[in-house]
């Protein structure tokens, strides 16, 4: 359960105001349809981070050592750096809809996604629980947490929240989690 909700927490946090966010905002005002914009969110996340947990999850099984889990613990708080900086969407990112609300949706969060902050977080829990079902449940859980209200919303919701303090919270949370991966490889923590 301590990877679900970790997972969930985190990327719930690390979304909001991330590109994804802002591509379902966009998503929304061009198809008016949040249904097949929620399905198409939800299907590339999975796809998206079932793979990713499962490649931390096969790393972790790989290079299990103290210097793998200190280089996980690097990694979040990398990710705590990461996060303070604001995502943008520039106009040349913006999809050309040819295939409908559901498929469009399905192509472009999938492609946006990759290498996204997002998703090397999903590789680290992965790689840090080695439990692919529910890191990619929780990582899922927490894209859709703050993704639909994104289709549903749109730009009020980015005019009501402080993405700075959000990004600051998030940015916190990979921070001690980080430290706390970097305490027990280290022995401090058991």
């Amino acid at each position: 359960m301590e990877a679900l909700f970790t997972s969930t927490a985190v990327v719930a946090l690390a979304e909001i105001g991330d590109k994804t966010q802002l591509l379902a905002i966009l998503l929304a005002a061009r198809f008016g349809r949040p249904l097949p914009i929620i399905l198409g969110i939800l299907v590339a996340t999975l796809a998206n981070h079932a793979l990713a947990a499962l490649l931390g999850a096969q790393a972790a099984a790989l290079l299990d050592s103290p210097l793998f889990r200190y280089a996980i613990g690097a990694s979040f708080i990398a990710m705590a750096a990461w996060t303070l900086v604001p995502d943008t969407f520039d106009d040349g990112d913006d999809p050309k809809p040819r295939f409908g609300a559901f498929l469009t949706t399905l192509i472009a969060f999938f492609l946006v996604e990759m290498g996204d902050k997002t998703q090397v977080a999903t590789i680290a829990l992965g790689a840090q629980y080695q439990a692919v079902v529910a890191v990619t449940a929780g990582t899922t859980l927490g894209m859709m947490i703050a993704n639909v209200p994104a289709v549903f919303l749109g730009n009020e919701l980015l005019k009501r929240v402080d993405l700075a303090r959000v990004r600051r919270i998030a940015a916190a949370l990979f921070l001690v989690i980080g430290i706390w991966v970097l305490a027990q490889t280290a022995g401090w923590l058991r």
